[in-house]
């Protein structure tokens, strides 16, 4: 689950401008980014583009105020320097791991020609592309990065899985709500924006 290839078969180039390229090609031609960049067993491209977008978003976090970083001793700096690392070097990978992992079992009763946990991993990483700007001020922005990277993930798994859309949506529904809901706040712009809560939807139903 965690090997990196030296030498791979396609895939992404490494590097700085190799990430932002990806980064603005996933946002445009994300068809054409899912089919060339994710190969089999290649993670590390996808992995350092997911901690770098992690490293924007909680960096701006950072800046606008609205991180809640705790103290260590009275080393305001070391402490947030030490919680960025542990956001993008630790539970970054883990956490796509497990949601990898995850998407990998909802899929496996439904296509017998779905890619392997190492191509589900990068899916995830470079749908999370728009969350760069999950930390602005502005709820509607925010709601518009995890909106935008719902549906990235819907075209990725479509694309990398061989499925089609209606399906790709339903089936990356419940990895989706993880990841974009909760991980990058969708689901708290959301209320923000709208005004309702979890009981106000409920009581629709």
């Amino acid at each position: 689950m965690t090997q990196w290839v030296e030498n791979p078969e396609g895939g992404r180039d490494r590097g700085p401008v190799a990430l932002l390229r990806a980064w603005g090609e996933v946002l445009v031609r994300p068809r054409r980014l899912f089919r060339s960049a994710v190969a089999p067993a290649d993670q590390a491209p996808g992995l350092a583009f997911a901690a770098t977008v992690v490293l924007v978003e909680e960096l701006t976090r950072v800046l606008t105020g609205t991180a809640a970083y705790p103290v260590l001793g009275t080393r305001p700096t070391a402490s947030v320097v030490l919680w960025l690392a542990v956001a993008t070097v630790l539970v970054a990978p883990a956490g796509l791991h497990l949601v990898a992992a995850l998407q990998t079992v909802i899929l496996i009763p439904f296509t017998e020609e779905r890619a392997g946990v190492s191509e589900t991993v990068q899916t995830l990483a470079y749908a999370g592309a728009p969350c760069v700007f999950a930390a602005l001020p502005s709820p509607a922005v925010r709601l518009v990065a995890a909106a935008y990277g719902a549906l990235l993930l819907v075209v990725g798994t479509s694309e990398v899985h061989g499925l089609s859309l209606p399906a790709a949506a339903a089936l990356s529904a419940v990895p989706s709500a993880l990841v974009f809901g909760y991980a990058f706040r969708g689901f708290a712009s959301f209320s923000a924006v709208t005004g309702l809560t979890w009981a106000d939807l409920a009581a629709l139903f």
